[in-house]
């Protein structure tokens, strides 16, 4: 049984260029980046080079990058570094109802400590509206936080019409581009973000390594207290060895070229499931402003997670959770306005570097032999 993995969205396979950029730290260099003896200098060049790759990525200069764990610490750190950064001025922060749980935890955290949050809607598209984003801002707005893509739909929100509301407001901008960043252009000046999240297991880099960047001039309170790393925005020794595979992550992803070849072989699958199911099958996510690899679909009247039980070799994700025998959207779904009927059958499939046509015509022929039947 062929294997078959389109949860791309979820965790990406580590890049050749990553594992290659680790080696040497497994098996020679060990010294401490902050040491300035022989032992410690490679380390500390290894680290700046791989924040100068990420830097190029994000069109930004390399001082604004800050090394993290991960997506879920380079929010939370955004989110809570301007807060308590900003208290003097304001408390108040503006979000959407379809962002990760990186997002809205935190924002929910600083609810208990005095912040006010306002949820945005989307529409069905699982778009938000920047005017309405506009009407929101008050006095008292520190931060707006919206992502730039969907996890789970892939929809692309106006970052850019965003920038503007919030320029014109003084207010800082955070977005999310876990999903996007080697996907689609995140540069940040073109975005016109303040601060920016980078997760490296989304990018063909290991887990446990992200980044944050922080515009210049952008007072932000660290996220981890303790010596001066990080230029004394991130405390703790900086992972070498992780750092080194993110930017080698990053600056492959500056030259792989092929996007367009992702998003027709996306496209393709797409036309057959609708001539296979006809309308049996419906699409979640903004028809074109939506990431170039992901393709998330309600199977009408059927249950995601039976679909997928029924095909073990195929690696996928649905967009509801069943616990004995009651079915509960997603809140990204919800918040879309998909009905429970269409919902409940939700799966993406979401394509990679290596995805191939033959691999998706395999999981084609086994939606057409039982899949999606009870």
């Amino acid at each position: 049984m062929k294997e078959i993995y389109l949860d791309y969205n979820a965790s990406t396979p580590i890049a050749p260029e990553a594992v290659e950029a680790m080696r040497p730290f497994l098996t020679q260099h060990y010294g401490n980046p902050s040491s300035l003896h022989w032992a410690g200098v490679p380390a500390k060049d290894a680290v700046e080079q791989a924040r100068g790759q990420v830097a190029a990525l994000l069109d930004c200069d390399p001082a604004e990058v800050v090394f993290t764990s991960g997506g879920s610490e380079s929010n939370n750190h955004a989110i809570k570094g301007v807060f308590f950064a900003h208290r003097e001025r304001g408390n108040h922060i503006i979000t959407t109802a379809v962002e990760h749980p990186a997002t809205l935890a935190p924002c929910r955290f600083l609810e208990s400590l005095g912040a006010k949050v306002t949820v945005l809607p989307v529409d069905r598209f699982g778009r938000v509206d920047p005017d309405e984003v506009r009407q929101a801002i008050t006095p008292r707005t520190i931060l707006i936080t919206v992502m730039h893509a969907n996890n789970e739909v892939g929809t692309i929100q106006p970052i850019a019409e965003i920038a503007t509301v919030a320029r014109n407001a003084g207010v800082l901008l955070h977005t999310d581009a876990a999903q996007s960043v080697g996907k689609i252009p995140a540069g940040v000046d073109s975005l016109g973000v303040d601060l920016l999240s980078v997760a490296g297991h989304k990018v063909y880099a290991p887990k446990g390594i992200g980044a944050l960047y922080i515009r210049e001039g952008t007072r932000i309170e660290p996220f981890v207290h303790g010596a001066g790393h990080e230029k004394g925005r991130r405390a703790g020794t900086e992972s070498v060895l992780l750092a080194s595979a993110l930017g080698a992550a990053c600056e492959a992803a500056r030259g792989w070229v092929d996007g367009p070849k992702v998003q027709m072989l996306r496209d393709r699958f797409w036309a057959a499931l609708r001539e296979t199911f006809g309308d049996r099958v419906t699409l979640n996510g903004h028809p074109t402003e939506r990431l170039p690899n992901t393709l998330n679909v309600n199977f009408t009247g059927r249950i995601g997670a039976e679909i997928l039980g029924r095909m073990p070799q195929v690696a996928a994700s649905t967009g509801s959770a069943c616990h004995t025998g009651s079915v509960t959207l997603s809140p990204v779904l919800a918040a879309m306005g998909v009905s429970l009927e269409e919902g409940m059958g939700a799966i993406r499939f979401s394509l990679g570097r290596t995805t191939t046509w033959e691999e998706l015509e395999e999981v084609l022929r086994l939606l057409r032999e039982g899949g999606d039947r009870k």
